[in-house]
């Protein structure tokens, strides 16, 4: 989606959602991700819960499947487990002949409560003559017997391997008391860096759903309003979009506020020459973006804050620049982006008494977007082709109310990246221009 800025203050966005993807090709996908996770821990039974529904807090949010099942199977219902049997790598392994014989993996559902669905809505049961065909798995059985299925298959592994951060993984470990449990979450990690072109496609649905939200807040922003009001104008946007929920706690600072990293509360009423940061994102279709935009209320930068601004998108233009497979994000990693961005807040400017500015880029400067906003990875891999990653420099003067960060999503392509929210203006001058268009409106 490409905006026209020149009119950011008259032209309303159109907005489509991605073309629908075949189920066929979902389901394709889904069974490619858990064959590769087999290989990668052939010696293992591997069990990872979906989240229960009792887990949800539906009274103030919908029910959403917990990010590492639904990468693996595409189930959005609650109460689900999913076991996976891989086949020993060597043939002579004692019992490959009995184990080849059993299913490879199963997808447990738990029986329909005709009375609690007056409230959740109809699920799906183990039993449906469809389950095979709505689910993607060729086998479906009652969670109610997962303990036996689970003890069965056993006595085939020396260990199991789950999400250990879930609750039910000490349940696994009362099951199985002779093996040990493993985590598997940095397996599927590795698994989850290398978006489909599906991924991408829904990452950037999500990601012009919140330029969208970014431009009306734009619009939008004057002195005198309040955080909570800009904030309140953004998530609007994406809803009324189609998206499910904020990618996190939205990030409206203004003035002093711009200083604190994870500022949410977003209840100041913000003043004319104060700065503005607003670090907010949709997560739409399971997928999120991650966008940062910090602008001038009132329309124009002052000289300082100009100057701070132009260290701060110089910074991330030297990282973006710089990123090809083989880079990293990490602060002391080979190849590191953030040093190249580091160093050049470094040696570009100065505090009030005299220092570098280094010190006062005081986070990471990017992280992997997916399922999660922070998605998951191998924190030692460098970057791929297929990534989708975040470049967000900032610096942060408490002594001078004055906190630039400016962010956006980028997807690694052999070459470099592609910028997907460049649809929203990043240069000083594009920014006070579209406020200046706003105003006059």
């Amino acid at each position: 989606m490409r905006f026209c800025l020149a009119l950011l203050a008259a032209c309303a966005p159109v907005f489509a959602a991605p073309a629908s993807v075949e189920s066929a090709t979902l389901m394709s996908q889904y069974r490619t991700r858990r064959a590769d996770l087999r290989k990668a821990v052939p010696g293992s039974m591997i069990v990872i819960f979906g989240r229960a529904e009792a887990e949800s807090d539906d009274l103030h949010y919908s029910f959403f499947q917990e990010p590492n099942f639904y990468y693996l199977t595409g189930w959005r219902e609650p109460g689900a487990i999913l076991v996976l049997a891989p086949l020993p790598e060597a043939q002579d392994t004692p019992g490959y002949a009995a184990l080849e014989k059993l299913p490879r993996e199963i997808l447990f559902l738990p029986q329909r409560a005709p009375l609690q669905e007056k409230w959740t809505g109809r699920k799906l049961g183990p039993d449906d003559p469809n389950s095979a065909l709505k689910t993607g798995f060729d086998v479906v059985r009652p969670a109610e017997t997962f303990e036996m299925e689970f003890r069965k298959l056993l006595e085939f592994y020396a260990s199991v391997q789950t999400l250990t951060d879930r609750p039910q993984a000490k349940a696994l470990e009362s099951l199985a008391p002779l093996r040990p449990v493993g985590n598997v979450a940095l397996e599927i990690g590795k698994l989850r860096m290398h978006k489909s072109p599906e991924e991408i496609a829904l990452i950037q649905h999500a990601t012009d759903a919140s330029v969208a939200a970014h431009i009306a807040a734009w619009r939008r922003a004057a002195p005198g309003l309040y955080e909570y009001q800009v904030a309140a104008t953004m998530t609007d946007v994406y809803f009324e979009y189609g998206c499910e929920r904020s990618s996190y706690a939205p990030i409206v600072g203004s003035g002093p506020n711009t200083t604190t990293l994870h500022y949410s509360r977003n209840d100041r009423r913000m003043d004319r020459g104060e700065l503005l940061l607003m670090d907010v994102a949709a997560e739409c279709s399971g997928y999120a973006s991650d966008i940062t935009r910090t602008i001038p209320i009132g329309g124009k930068f002052s000289a300082r804050q100009r100057e701070i601004y132009d260290i701060v998108l110089g910074a991330q233009k030297a990282a973006i620049a710089a990123i090809k497979p083989g880079m990293t994000l990490g602060k002391k990693t080979p190849n590191s982006l953030h040093k190249i961005a580091f160093d050049y807040i470094n040696t570009h400017g100065k505090d009030l008494h005299g220092e570098p500015l280094g010190k006062y880029f005081t986070h990471g400067l990017g992280h992997h977007v997916g399922l999660d906003v922070h998605d998951a990875n191998d924190p030692s891999a460098p970057l791929e082709a297929g990534m989708v990653i975040t470049i967000e420099p900032g610096i942060y003067i408490p002594e001078e109310s004055i906190g630039v960060r400016i962010e956006d999503t980028l997807v690694v392509t052999e070459t470099g990246a592609r910028n997907m929210s460049e649809a929203l203006p990043r240069e000083p001058a594009a920014i006070e221009n579209a406020l200046r268009v706003s105003a006059s409106k």
